[in-house]
């Protein structure tokens, strides 16, 4: 069904634009958004893909990634269809880009994924392989239904998204994954098909106004992000206007999409990312989608040093974080007692259509 849509005003010209995100899409009747999930049926505006998902999985948590957000626990995983950003190098691009799947997704209302969810012992749900924001009321109903069921909301977003929205969507969020695509405003422009500004207005709306727990991540695409420089400028930003405990992961770009003739990362890139990165101070620097990089995986103890979660590709090899911290040293995120770890696994699920 079509499920009404928030974030629009009517123009004088007759048009109705979209006030979700900074694209401000201005439609006709029957225009879908660039998002193409939020279209104008008659004077309102409508979100298609409500209640209607591309599939669902079971995943580690640190494949979001977050690793400092109850380590070692799974996590229910769900997207929708379409974006708001048009990434030339999207590795979603199956789902993110479709513009068939409003007949071929699993349907499930929030209270179905709520309950699935839990029953299957997840720590917490995701709204994730597309961006949650697009279907932004859908995720917010659904992360609802997951507080009632003793489960945590997670995002995994470009945070690309206009400052009222941006509230009403993380006031109900508890963790979030952002991608800091670049940190140029060309990068943005010409392989995202969007600004930077928007994306560094969430991260310090973030970091300042709200309790969710968040952490960064920025795909290093070989000669389009990784120089030096721009390394080095987005280390000094997130030390500068959001402090040097956020967790920063950089990590591998493999060719997809529209970059099919684009070399892969090289392993080194990602390790002198995160010399940089640690250079200029962060304490919590990450490298992923490597193979065999242990120390790129593990979180150390700021104060003195020692390996506390130790992980190879999203799985916990050794765990000694304590509710005290370590050595008088405190490590900044969300924690619970950790029985075991989920492992790498990833576990299709579906989920049948429910009523409430």
């Amino acid at each position: 069904m079509d499920y009404p849509g928030r974030y629009w005003h009517m123009l004088d010209d007759g048009r109705i634009q979209c006030d979700l995100c900074p694209r401000d899409c201005r439609l006709h009747e029957g225009q879908r958004g660039a998002c193409f999930v939020r279209q104008r049926a008659g004077d309102r505006m409508v979100l298609t893909t409500y209640g209607r998902s591309s599939g669902f999985c079971i995943d580690p948590i640190e494949k979001k990634p977050l690793n400092h957000f109850y380590p070692g626990s799974s996590v229910f995983s769900f997207g929708t269809a379409g974006c708001n950003l048009a990434c030339k190098f999207c590795q979603n691009w199956d789902i993110s880009k479709s513009r068939e799947m409003d007949t071929l997704m699993d349907q499930a209302s929030p209270e179905t994924i709520a309950r699935t969810a839990a029953r299957l012992g997840c720590k917490s749900v995701a709204f994730t392989y597309n961006d949650p924001v697009i279907f932004a009321e859908y995720a917010m109903d659904a992360a609802d239904a997951c507080h009632e069921q003793g489960l945590a909301a997670v995002a995994v977003t470009a945070g690309y998204i206009h400052d009222q929205p941006r509230r009403e969507f993380y006031a109900k969020m508890d963790a979030a994954n952002v991608d800091l695509k670049g940190f140029t405003d060309d990068f943005y422009f010409r392989l995202c098909g969007a600004r930077l500004q928007p994306v560094l207005d969430t991260l310090v709306y973030l970091k300042h106004e709200t309790e969710v727990w968040f952490e960064i991540t920025t795909l290093l695409i070989p000669g389009k992000n990784d120089s030096e420089q721009e390394i080095e400028a987005e280390c000094r930003w997130i030390a500068r206007e959001l402090g040097t405990d956020v967790p920063l992961h950089f990590t591998a770009f493999h060719p997809d999409y529209k970059m099919m003739d684009t070399p892969p990362t090289p392993p080194a890139t990602l390790t002198r990312a995160r010399e940089i990165a640690r250079a200029h101070g962060l304490q919590y620097v990450y490298t992923g989608n490597v193979l065999h990089d242990r120390e790129g995986g593990t979180t150390f103890c700021h104060g003195c040093g020692e390996a506390l979660i130790v992980r190879h590709w999203h799985e916990i090899l050794a765990y000694e974080v304590t509710s005290g911290g370590h050595c008088g040293t405190a490590i900044p995120g969300r924690y619970a007692a950790f029985s075991g770890p989920f492992g790498r696994r990833r576990i299709p699920v579906r989920v049948h259509a429910q009523t409430a």
